[in-house]
């Protein structure tokens, strides 16, 4: 007997698959902001910051890039609640986000900031600027442009991995997509269309942040 596809379903669904997605947009803004923030920090601190504490982001990021992203997923909402840290799933997916792409980032922007030319840090001590400053002002912006391509790449990949929050319920679009399929009993037709909607954000996601490199780096945008 031939399959039919049966698509009858989706109007009925579309308020649970639109919440999933504005839960997967929310997920991707605040893991992508607040994990290239702390990937800038913990490059800073890895490339040019004090000493004492580079073995320690050394190693944070060692943990993060060599574990897989579930088990962190799981070690934040089964384990701490243990040592008292309360969250419900939606936080600790975030919180799992922001940790992953600060770690991978870390090391994207640290190798911007390693392929920085020595004479802008002479400039910047010519200035009288702090090794801080140096980095903010003088090192950061061209650090960030030649990655660019990398850290967005490196952002979407985080996006689709998100996709895995669903086994802490988190009500992101796999979550609804899973609910969807267990009412309707169409899981080919309702893995369909949750692939195209993944496929459509990654697509988006790039272009915004592709948008985001021309307007940080306008001389990108004239030397191409």
């Amino acid at each position: 007997m031939r399959y039919q596809l049966n698509f009858d379903w989706l109007p009925q669904y579309l308020p649970t698959l639109i919440e999933g997605i504005g839960v997967t947009i929310y997920l991707i803004v605040v893991g992508a902001v607040v994990g290239c923030l702390l990937g800038i920090v913990c490059a800073w601190t890895r490339a040019l910051g004090p000493k004492p504490l580079r073995p320690l982001v050394g190693a944070y990021v060692e943990l993060i890039r060599n574990t897989p992203f579930m088990i962190q997923l799981f070690f934040i909402f089964f384990g701490l609640p243990s040592l008292g840290v309360q969250m419900n799933q939606l936080q600790a997916a975030s919180l799992a986000m922001i940790v992953n792409l600060g770690a991978y980032s870390c090391e994207i922007i640290r190798a911007g900031i390693n392929a920085t030319p020595r004479g802008q840090f002479e400039a910047g001590a010519s200035l009288a600027m702090g090794r801080f400053q140096t980095f903010r002002y003088i090192v950061l912006v061209p650090a960030l442009q030649r990655i660019w391509p990398a850290l967005s790449s490196q952002i979407v990949i985080v996006m689709l991995g998100s996709a895995v929050v669903s086994q802490i319920a988190a009500e992101d679009l796999s979550y609804a997509a899973n609910f969807i399929q267990s009412r309707n009993f169409r899981a080919f037709e309702t893995y369909i269309v949750s692939t195209l909607i993944y496929l459509a954000l990654s697509v988006l996601l790039r272009q915004v942040l592709s948008g985001v490199g021309w307007a940080l780096f306008p001389k990108r945008k004239a030397a191409q």
